[in-house]
């Protein structure tokens, strides 16, 4: 297909036709008509002149592509001398003397009418017909990229919306043929290749509900990204549905305002910070504009990855990596008191909940004392603001990973009780995609032929994507007082079941799911909130506040990390759930 083809004598009969039509009009509202003769002879004068100043012009030898800016260029200095040759040749002499000219213009138009409808006809010709879901804004802007992009493979057939006052519409001159209930016949009826889902940040139920009636249709479906990913309505950028498009995609309301006050100017400092969160945070807080951007982690290859992907190049020989150790408590006390960092994100933690059930003196070792050597480092320094990272397996736990990360919490709610700056929490759930996370093993399970193993057909968990979860961390730390836990909301929890299959029908062969039964600690539904929070958002629509009470860090470093797995398991639980009245008592016991 060749959307650039150039002009040639095939449009001579078409541009002959406007002038005989301009010429006809003119006369026919002329207020003194001429003769039937002169009014013909003029035509054929008309048709003369046009053909011998276009010969020279090269409107007809193929020089100008169809339907472009030059030939209509080209096709106007024909038209308008021609019309002064005519003026000047005069051959109505008892007309109106403005006839040729209302008859050159009105040719003209005729001729660029002719040529746009051509070219759009043949543009169209050859492409996929697809079907548009969305006939907002967003799907006015597509519509008009599919129909005037020369590139463009599709061709749009109808638009489908939900909403009944825009049935019958015509967008681009595309009809509204009706909504998700009709969805099937209209692609019978179109003979559509596909859909294109045009609602930008739209609600996962909704896409996963047009993905359903689509794929059984054998149709694909694309998407429109969301705003969070592009701000155009482009064609080019149509895609394949992803995985975050079928949960959901909101856009963020984010006060970049606040959020500056707190980074812009300020030197901050990334614990974990080659992990999947610890690398969006840098990231994202890179472009507010620190002082000072500190990445700390242990692994050397992590913070070569997020170093090339902050600044295209890793060369490893900036003082912005840090390679160190958290279990080594005086390595961070002379980092912090050397670099100062005055914000500080605690992202390092071990997560893996079944390999931490089985060695848990290394959660006591890396998220409890690790954490608190953090703790201990940045109080020292007199660090302005301190957000720990948490999860929702801290909220009501059951394995050693959520012990671990609610003493933790507890332990960040202490130091803002004794030291000076506003020491939280933010929790929140599964991020999407990021390493060692159900996402990514089903994934791999997939490139390998499967099968996905599901712990249990009715278990449930939170997801976010890492840039969502990103977003509201760097928010929330703007929002949050000493003590507090801000939990984000996570949305609706989501079927990992469901979620498999998902994945194994994006699949291009065969994926058995398969299920294994839940594990030691885990749970069948994750919680937000523990026994006694309240979702309460007073600052943020996505953002709840829930108070942390404090826990006496002596507590923690009675533990031995020696101790027989079972045991530490235990104590770590008896920890959590020591009240704030009976810390120094218990932390007597302990050490006695």
């Amino acid at each position: 297909m060749d959307d650039h083809r150039p002009a040639g004598l095939g449009d001579l009969p078409a541009d002959l036709c406007a002038w005989a039509g301009g010429l006809t009009l003119a006369v026919a509202i002329a207020p003194e008509r001429p003769p039937l003769p002169h009014a013909v002879g003029a035509v054929l004068l008309a048709a003369a002149l046009h053909i011998a100043i276009a010969w020279p012009v090269h409107l007809y030898r193929r020089r100008y592509d169809r339907g472009t800016l030059d030939e209509l260029r080209a096709a106007g200095v024909v038209a308008a001398a021609a019309g002064a040759a005519l003026y000047a040749l005069n051959p109505m002499p008892t007309a109106p003397a403005g006839i040729p000219v209302v008859a050159a213009m009105t040719a003209l138009l005729g001729m660029a009418v002719v040529r746009a409808a051509a070219r759009r006809r043949r543009s169209l010709d050859g492409r996929d017909p697809v079907l548009v879901y969305g006939a907002g804004a967003a799907g006015h802007r597509l519509l008009r990229s599919m129909l005037h992009d020369p590139h463009c493979r599709y061709r749009p057939v109808g638009v489908l919306d939900d909403d009944p006052a825009k049935c019958n519409l015509r967008i681009e001159g595309v009809p509204v043929l009706g909504g998700r209930s009709a969805l099937i016949a209209v692609l019978e009826r179109t003979g559509a290749s596909g859909v294109v889902f045009a609602v930008r940040n739209g609600d996962g139920a909704l896409l996963r509900s047009v993905r359903a009636l689509v794929t059984a249709t054998g149709r694909a479906l694309w998407v429109l990204p969301s705003l969070d990913e592009t701000l155009d309505a482009s064609v080019g950028d149509v895609r394949e549905v992803q995985l975050s498009d079928l949960l959901g995609r909101r856009q963020l309301d984010t006060d970049l305002g606040t959020i500056g006050d707190y980074l812009t100017g300020r030197r901050v400092l990334v614990t974990g910070a080659g992990g999947s969160i610890g690398s969006e945070l840098c990231r994202q807080l890179y472009r507010f504009g620190p002082a000072e951007l500190m990445m700390l982690d242990r692994d050397e290859s992590a913070l070569h990855a997020v170093q090339l992907s902050i600044h295209g190049r890793a060369l490893l020989d900036s003082p912005e990596l840090i390679l160190c150790d958290l279990r080594d408590a005086a390595a961070l006390e002379a980092i912090f008191a050397a670099r100062r960092p005055e914000v500080v994100f605690h992202a390092a933690a071990l997560k893996h909940l079944t390999l931490l059930e089985r060695h848990p003196g290394e959660a006591l070792q890396t998220n409890v004392i690790g954490t608190l050597n953090v703790l201990s480092a940045a109080a020292a320094v007199g660090v302005a603001r301190f957000v720990n990272i948490s999860t929702d397996k801290a909220a009501n736990p059951t394995s050693v990973l959520g012990y671990s990360k609610r003493i933790t919490e507890r332990l960040t709610a202490h130091r803002s009780t004794v030291a000076d700056g506003t020491y939280l929490n933010v929790r929140f759930g599964n991020v999407l995609g990021s390493r060692g996370s159900v996402v990514t093993a089903f994934q791999a399970q997939i490139e390998a032929g499967g099968p996905i193993t599901v712990t249990d057909p009715a278990v449930t968990r939170y997801f976010m994507t890492v840039q969502e979860a990103v977003q509201l961390v760097i928010q929330a730390a703007a929002l949050g007082a000493g003590g507090e836990a801000l939990v984000l909301d996570m949305g609706a929890p989501v079927r990992i079941d469901e979620l498999a299959h998902q994945l194994a029908a994006m699949s291009t062969r065969p994926i058995e799911v398969v299920y294994t039964g839940l594990r030691p600690g885990e749970k069948l539904h994750e919680e937000l909130f523990g026994h006694g929070e309240t979702d309460l958002r007073p600052l943020h629509p996505l953002i709840s506040h829930v108070t942390v009470p404090p826990l006496d860090p002596a507590l923690a470093l009675a533990l031995s990390a020696s101790a027989a797995p079972a045991a530490l398991s235990g104590q770590l639980a008896d920890l959590c759930a020591v009240p704030v009245m009976d810390a120094p008592r218990l932390s007597a016991a302990r050490t006695s």
